[in-house]
């Protein structure tokens, strides 16, 4: 009986210690994103119009009324929470170009499915576009047992590069 305690509570540790853990800070992934410096954030209003288009078009509801995002020349980073299973989880994706250049988990607060943190996973994202029907142009693979984390970058990454073409950056 003993033994079944210690190893429930056991288990009890280590089933939460992928929760709520910060891997990269704001600050840190911005200076990656702008090596240069950092940008003043700019603001990208969610109107009526741009919510029923991510509708539309993404099948996707923009709950916020503003997306912050950092800007230089064509580039772009944006910082967008996305429930997984239950919480959110934060993620960093530069945009350049039409493209992702660069995707990284800065927080996770799921108990599983933090394997997508890894290179292995978020590297696949690189030189992604948005296909004529605002899908992604290639698959991504998933991992096993953390499908729900894979489909929540997914979402995050499809909705950074929909939003870069309404920032008017791809025209300037």
């Amino acid at each position: 009986m003993r033994m079944v305690v210690l190893f429930s509570a056991y288990l009890a540790v280590t089933t939460t210690a992928g929760s709520q853990e910060r891997y990269i800070g704001t600050a840190d992934y911005l200076r990656d994103a702008f090596p240069m410096g950092e940008p003043i954030p700019e603001t990208l209003w969610v109107t009526r119009e741009l919510r029923e288009l991510a509708d539309d078009t993404l099948d996707y509801d923009i709950a916020m009324l503003r997306v912050r995002y950092w800007h230089r020349d064509r580039r772009t980073a944006w910082i967008l929470d996305e429930i997984g299973k239950e919480r959110p989880i934060t993620v960093g994706i530069v945009v350049e170009d039409d493209a992702a250049s660069m995707v990284r988990v800065l927080e996770f607060r799921e108990s599983r499915g933090w394997e997508i943190r890894y290179p292995f996973f978020t590297d696949q994202f690189n030189d992604v576009r948005l296909d004529g029907g605002d899908e992604l142009d290639r698959q991504i693979d998933g991992i096993t047992g953390a499908t729900l984390s894979v489909n929540s970058v997914t979402r995050a990454v499809r909705l950074a590069l929909f939003l870069y073409r309404h920032t008017g950056v791809a025209n300037g």
